[in-house]
């Protein structure tokens, strides 16, 4: 019987077994899927994310599979304003590198997955997780599984990790999942070769129906992700993802251009709706990491550092609970770890939603653009705490939101803050 059962194996079930197995507990990770296998992603990992990647011992790997150096962030407004925020920048912070990685996931993965199997834990491929099994109050005792040829078996456990991503089984079925009702999003995936103009920014394209990610990934390919309301669906139903992906590029001469010799050489790959938190991060011998315990919106593209820091956060919580002389004492130590996200996490959930509100009101966001283009120095921060290594209280502390709100208060300070030119963006 292992002391801990993981429920997915992307980047925060590896992560968490990873940290419990490199600590001496008795870990089994199961994923549905064989590796490499690919995902709906956006494929971004932030600057923090390589002090993870580098303590699970596969930052070097990472960086030779060809994984994209991405020094910073572009947003383009509706309105046509340019926001450029870098990494590295003159506000004094620092990340553990001063650029951040991006990746496709069939050669991300199965480096995490090897971490965790490296450090201990039995892994389980094509093996999916339909139930959790209850013990004594309803607490969970394991999982019942079923391999590819339908057979299905029970597994016991002293915690159940549930690391199965936004439509979660292991919340679902201990009554912990909850889905908001804004935003409501869908997102499509895909790769493209020969997109033009792919320097080392991400991008994203705010519209007034959606938003369209790129990004280098490394070996020529970008990847390009549209995300629109989920009120949509219907009509992408009809017409195709693929068909919408075009059209919306087509409407936009900026992006046309730049597409005009590119070639699809992906599926298109659908996730969403987002807008999902659990209702507890943990409970009566469950906690969750990754997508499963949160996921507000794909636009600041921090789900692979959330999950990976999730799971690395989990471990002495789950390490206690394991431990636990009692069903109260796991409790106490599950609790730990709900505080410990909150604390971790709870001001990137208010800059997210910010964000989230800005981004789906077209007026707000170009008005924010126009000041983020001429204060770089506002720019940077804003990107940087999106990077994950500048604290989020430097966005929401009443002076910075009082000059991005109120252009009178914030045009005198670029004559003292001469901002630095932005590159062109078409």
């Amino acid at each position: 019987m292992p002391e801990v059962i993981v429920a997915g194996a992307g980047p925060g079930g590896s992560a968490a077994a990873w940290a419990l197995a490199r600590a001496g507990a008795d870990v089994l990770l199961l994923d549905r899927a064989r590796f490499p296998r690919d995902k709906p992603c956006a494929e971004y990992l932030s600057p923090q994310a390589s002090r993870i990647l580098d303590a699970m011992g596969v930052l070097g790997a990472a960086e030779s599979l060809g994984a994209a150096q991405l020094a910073g962030m572009l947003v383009r407004a509706p309105g046509g304003a340019v926001i450029h925020g870098e990494f590295a920048a003159r506000h004094g912070f620092r990340g553990f590198r001063d650029r951040g990685l991006a990746l496709r996931r069939h050669r991300l993965d199965p480096l995490l997955l090897g971490a965790a199997h490296a450090a201990g834990a039995q892994v389980e491929e094509g093996v999916r997780v339909v139930d959790v099994v209850r013990g004594a109050g309803g607490r969970a005792a394991g999982v019942r599984v079923m391999d590819e040829r339908g057979v299905t078996r029970e597994i016991a456990a002293r915690l159940v990790v549930g690391a199965d991503g936004l439509r979660s089984i292991v919340a679902r079925r201990m009554g912990l999942a909850r889905s908001a009702r804004w935003p409501r999003r869908l997102a499509f995936v895909t790769h493209y070769r020969g997109v033009g103009e792919i320097g080392a920014n991400g991008e994203m394209h705010v519209g007034r129906d959606g938003y369209l990610g790129l990004a280098d990934v490394g070996g020529g390919e970008t990847n390009v992700a549209l995300v629109v309301p989920a009120a949509r669906a219907r009509d992408i139903a009809f017409a195709g993802p693929a068909a919408c992906i075009e059209r919306w590029i087509a409407a936009r001469p900026h992006l046309a251009a730049r597409f005009a010799r590119a070639e699809r050489v992906a599926a298109v790959h659908a996730t969403g709706p987002f807008a999902a938190r659990a209702r507890r991060s943990a409970d009566r011998g469950v906690a969750l990491v990754g997508d499963a315990a949160d996921f507000f919106d794909p636009f600041t593209g921090e789900g692979i550092y959330a999950a990976l820091r999730g799971g690395e956060i989990l471990a002495p919580f789950a390490l206690d609970a394991i431990g636990a002389a009692s069903a109260r004492a796991a409790d106490r130590a599950l609790a730990g770890y709900r505080a410990a996200r909150r604390r971790e996490f709870g001001g990137k959930w208010i800059v997210e939603r910010l964000i989230g509100s800005a981004v789906g009101f077209p007026p707000l966001i170009d008005h924010v653009a126009r000041i983020l283009s001429r204060r770089k120095d506002m720019a940077d921060i804003l990107i940087g705490v999106t990077g994950d290594f500048v604290p989020p209280r430097e966005v929401l502390r009443p002076a910075y939101l009082f000059s991005l709100l109120v252009p009178a208060f914030a045009e005198p300070l670029v004559s003292r803050t001469p901002p630095r030119p932005v590159p062109p963006m078409r």
